[in-house]
C-alpha cells in the first residue's frame, strides 16, 4: 500500500488529459510510442466510438511503475455527457490531477472536477498543460487558479519566459531550473535572474513556503521567524498539505514536447499521496458504521466502481481493493446481492492490455472477467459482510423513443440491458401512457453514442425519435346520453338499449356507477356496459387520447327477451359514449412536471425567463451551493424536450436539474387544434 498511487485524470474537454497520460506512459517505458489523440494512437482511448470521435467517453485506466512506486492511472472524459465516468474514476483514485489548458485557463470542467474531487475528499493536483503553445499563458492560469480556487493553490514548477518563449522551467522546491531537447530530456541550467521573470521568484516561493507553513505549527514558527525551509520540509509540507486538503500543488507540461513530464513523475512519487495514506472509508457492518482502513490485515472488501460490456470477452468489472488481498480463482461475497461470487482470473490494465495477476492488495485497483457482480456492489470477505455506499450519479435529463429497424425487441431489449450495466446515467423503460421505450441519458451526444455502441458491439440497430407527449381528455359539463344498438338478421336479432349520464369527476380512470329502476336493464347485462365504457374511455372524441375524470351512471334502457346479448349491451354503451362525450364539452388535458434545476447565480434572469417562454410557473429560487441557485417550477412537458441542450449552453455546463410529472392540466385554446393534428398524425 505504500507503494501504490492511484491517480485520476480530470477536467474540462479538451485540456489535455489523455495526452497527459500518454506522455508518461511513454516517458516512463510504457509504450514505446507517443500516442496521439487525433491519430486515434492512443493507450487510454481504445473504445471504437473514442477512436472514431477522437475524445474519451469512458474512464480507461493503466498502471506502470516509477521509481520504487505503482502508479495506477486513470483517464476520465472532460464531456459533461459523460461526467457519470469522470465520478467513477475519482472514486478510484486518491488524488485527483486536474488538467488546465495554459491557452484556455479555469473552464467548467476544471470548477467541475475540483468539486467532485472536494466531495469526494481526494488529495488534488492541478497540471497546466499545452504549455509550449504559443498563446499559452502560465501566469495569467496561475492567478486565475488562485482566483477561483483560494490560497491553497501553490505553485511548484513554473516555466521562464524569455521574449515571449520558454526559456526553462524552474522547480520551486529544489531551486533549480531545467531545459529541455527536441526529446524532452532534461538539462539543468542556470537560475534565471529575477528581473527577467513574469513572476519573481521569491514572490512563487513565498506563495510555496506559505503554504507549507499552514500544516505544521513548528514550520508556522519557522516561518514567522523568517527562516527558509529546507527541501525536505517543502516536500514532506506539501505532501502532507495535499493530503489534508489544504494545499493543491500546481506543476506545468507539455504532452507535444514532453517538457516537464519527467518533473512531473517526480512530483507523483514525492508529493502525491499513497494509498495507505487515504483517509478510511466508512461502510456498513449490519446496522452500524465502521471505518475501513486501507491495510492487508484487515479482512477483504472491495468495491467495484465500473463495469464494461465487451461482447467477446463478457462483463469486465474495474474492482478497487479497499482492504485485505483480493486472489484470483476465490470466493468472496458480494454483499450488494447477498450471493456468493466466484472470481476467476484478475488482471491489471494498460489501456486495452491485460496483465494477469495472482492477487491484489489493499489500495490497488485490479480487473475480474465475467464475475456477476455489477457496478457499486461491494466484495468482501464472508467473516466481516460489509457494504459500502453506492456513488451519486447525475439524474438523466435527456429522453428519446425507441423505434427500432429491424422489429427484434428482445434483442434490443437484450443489447440495451448490457449497456446499462456499463453505464448507470443512462434509463430504459416504458412509458405507460404512449407504450413507447424511452431511453434517458445526460445529453444528445450521450445518446448518440449509446446508438452507435449498440450497433456496434452488438448488432442492435436502433433509431431515436422524439417521445410522444401523453395528452390526455376529460370532460367539464354533465350530459345525459342515449345509446341504442338495433340489428335484425334471419335469426336471433340484436338488441341493447340504455341512458347513461356522464359527469366530471376527480379520477385517473373511468368510475361507474348503475341506478337503473324497474329491471330497465337486467343486471346480467351490467358488466356488459362497463365494459364497453371501459373500452370506449382508451380513446377520447378529440384526438383520440384516454379520457380521465370520467364518472359514467347506467340510468335507463330497455331490452330484448330474444334478442339481447351482452355484445349487444356493449356496443350501445360505446354509442352511448361518443354521443355523451360530443356534447360534454370536452377538452384537451397535457401533463406539467415538477422542475428543480441548480443553475449558477448568475444565470438565474436567464433560465427563469427561459422558463416564461415555454409557459412554466416558476415557484420560487433558494441557495442550493456556493454560487449556486436552484430554481422551482412548473413546466408543460410538451415545452421540456430541448431544455437539456438550452441549460448546458447557457450555464456552459454547471447547470443540472431534475423532472418529474406531477399532475395534468387543461391545454391552453391557442394548442389545441395543433396538438389534435399531432395525435392524429401519430
Amino acid at each position: 500500500m505504500k507503494r501504490i498511487k492511484n491517480i485520476t485524470l480530470a477536467g474540462h474537454n479538451g485540456s489535455g488529459k489523455t495526452s497527459l497520460a500518454e506522455a508518461l506512459l511513454y516517458k516512463v517505458g510504457v509504450s514505446d510510442r507517443l500516442g496521439k489523440t487525433t491519430d486515434g494512437t492512443t493507450i487510454m482511448d481504445f473504445d471504437p466510438e473514442e477512436v472514431k470521435r477522437k475524445i474519451s467517453i469512458g474512464c480507461s485506466a493503466a498502471a506502470f511503475e516509477y521509481e520504487d512506486i505503482k502508479v495506477n492511472l486513470l483517464d476520465t472524459p472532460g464531456l459533461f455527457d459523460f461526467a457519470g465516468e469522470m465520478i467513477q474514476g475519482i472514486s478510484a483514485a486518491d488524488t485527483v490531477m486536474i488538467t488546465v489548458s495554459a491557452k484556455s485557463g479555469v473552464k467548467v470542467g476544471t470548477k467541475k472536477a475540483y468539486k467532485e474531487a472536494v466531495k469526494q475528499n481526494k488529495s488534488k493536483m492541478f497540471v497546466v498543460t499545452k504549455i509550449d503553445d504559443e498563446n499559452a499563458n502560465f501566469y495569467n492560469v496561475l492567478t486565475e487558479l488562485k482566483t477561483v480556487f483560494g490560497p491553497t493553490v501553490c505553485p511548484v514548477v513554473v516555466p521562464v519566459i524569455e521574449n515571449e518563449k520558454i526559456a526553462s522551467y524552474v522547480n520551486l522546491i529544489e531551486m533549480k531550473a531545467y531545459k529541455y531537447d527536441d526529446k524532452g530530456n532534461t538539462i539543468e541550467t542556470e537560475m534565471p535572474e529575477i528581473e527577467k521573470m513574469t513572476y519573481r521568484i521569491d514572490g512563487l516561493l513565498e506563495a510555496v513556503s506559505e503554504a507549507v507553513a499552514e500544516t505544521d505549527e513548528a514550520l508556522m514558527e519557522k516561518f514567522f521567524e523568517g527562516e527558509p525551509f529546507t527541501q525536505k520540509e517543502l516536500i514532506d509540507g506539501i505532501h502532507n498539505g495535499m493530503n489534508n486538503g489544504i494545499i493543491t500543488p500546481v506543476v506545468c507540461t507539455s504532452a507535444v514536447n514532453l517538457s516537464g513530464i519527467d518533473m512531473l513523475l517526480k512530483e507523483i512519487a514525492l508529493l502525491i499521496p499513497s494509498a495507505d495514506e487515504s483517509e478510511p472509508v466508512e461502510a456498513a457492518l449490519g446496522d452500524d458504521l465502521i471505518q475501513i482502513k486501507c491495510t492487508t490485515e484487515e479482512p477483504l472488501s472491495a468495491f467495484v466502481f465500473k463495469t464494461v460490456a465487451d461482447p467477446f470477452i463478457g462483463k469486465v468489472s474495474y474492482i478497487k481493493v479497499m482492504s485485505g488481498i483480493l486472489k484470483a480463482d476465490s470466493t468472496v461475497f458480494n454483499s450488494s446481492t447477498g450471493e456468493n461470487e466466484k472470481i476467476g482470473k484478475l488482471y491489471f490494465m494498460k489501456g486495452k492490455q491485460q496483465t494477469e495477476t495472482s492477487e491484489a492488495t489493499a489500495g490497488d485497483i485490479v480487473t475480474a472477467v465475467k464475475i456477476n457482480a455489477s457496478t457499486f456492489d461491494t466484495l468482501c470477505s464472508p467473516e466481516r459482510k460489509v457494504l459500502f455506499e453506492k456513488l451519486s450519479l447525475p439524474v438523466p435529463c435527456y429522453s428519446m423513443a425507441v423505434c427500432s429497424a429491424q422489429g427484434d425487441e428482445s434483442k434490443i431489449s437484450t443489447g440495451i440491458q448490457r449497456i446499462l450495466d456499463e453505464d448507470k446515467t443512462l434509463k430504459y423503460e416504458q412509458n405507460e401512457s404512449t407504450k413507447e421505450q424511452i431511453l434517458s441519458g445526460l445529453g444528445e451526444q450521450h445518446l448518440e453514442v449509446t446508438v452507435s455502441k449498440l450497433k456496434n458491439k452488438f448488432g442492435v440497430d436502433i433509431e431515436l425519435k422524439e417521445p410522444k407527449i401523453a395528452y390526455k381528455e376529460t370532460i367539464r359539463r354533465k350530459v345525459k346520453a342515449e345509446g341504442k344498438y338495433k340489428k335484425q338478421t334471419g335469426g336471433h336479432g340484436q338488441y341493447g338499449h340504455v341512458w347513461i349520464e356522464f359527469e366530471p369527476c376527480v379520477s385517473d380512470s373511468l368510475i361507474f356507477e348503475e341506478k337503473v329502476f324497474g329491471g330497465a336493464v337486467p343486471k346480467n347485462y351490467f358488466p356488459a356496459v362497463e365494459k364497453g365504457l371501459q373500452e370506449s374511455v382508451k380513446k377520447g372524441v378529440l384526438a383520440g387520447c384516454p379520457v380521465v375524470g370520467l364518472k359514467a351512471i347506467l340510468v335507463d334502457g330497455s331490452y330484448h327477451p330474444v334478442d339481447s346479448s351482452e355484445m349487444a349491451f356493449k356496443t350501445a354503451a360505446s354509442l352511448a359514449y361518443k354521443e355523451g362525450l360530443k356534447q360534454a364539452e370536452p377538452v384537451m388535458l397535457e401533463p406539467i412536471g415538477n422542475l428543480k434545476a441548480a443553475v449558477p447565480d448568475e444565470n438565474t434572469g436567464d433560465v427563469m425567463g427561459e422558463l416564461n417562454k415555454r409557459r412554466g410557473r416558476v415557484l420560487g429560487m433558494e441557495p442550493y451551493e456556493e454560487g449556486m441557485t436552484e430554481i422551482s417550477a412548473e413546466v408543460p412537458m410538451r415545452e421540456m424536450h430541448s431544455f437539456t441542450m438550452y441549460l448546458k449552453q447557457v450555464t456552459r455546463g454547471m447547470g443540472s436539474f431534475t423532472f418529474d410529472f406531477l399532475r395534468y392540466e387543461q391545454l391552453p385554446a391557442n394548442l389545441v387544434a395543433e396538438v389534435i393534428t399531432e395525435c392524429i398524425q401519430e
